[in-house]
């Protein structure tokens, strides 16, 4: 049988420029990585969006996605408290069982 061991999965909606922001801090919480999503659309209090790239990309959204221990995800979310507003970030934090402990801080 397969052991798991519960970590924590941070979530961020974030606008693409401004995705190297929530890595750093990522990096200085203790997270030995990350994955960084595209997103096609949604909708929120805001209204729908979407990425028709008619931008650029200077509007388009990704989702920035770490997992850690429990300690270094707090650091982290404590850390992006203060772009919460200012950056319109969402975020998003939950527990998930993996194998491999070891590979998330």
């Amino acid at each position: 049988m397969i052991t798991t061991v519960t970590r924590r999965r941070v979530e961020v909606l974030v606008d693409a420029p401004l995705v190297r922001i929530v890595r750093d801090l990522a990096e200085k919480a203790g997270f030995k990585g990350h994955t960084v999503l595209p997103t096609l659309g949604g909708s929120g209090r805001g209204g729908s969006w979407s990425d028709d790239q008619v931008t650029g990309g200077a509007g388009a959204k990704v989702m920035f996605v770490a997992i850690a221990s429990r300690e270094t995800a707090d650091r982290f979310m404590d850390a992006l408290a203060p772009l919460l507003d200012s950056h319109g970030l969402i975020v998003a934090a939950f527990d998930v069982d993996v194998i491999r402990p070891q590979k998330f801080s």
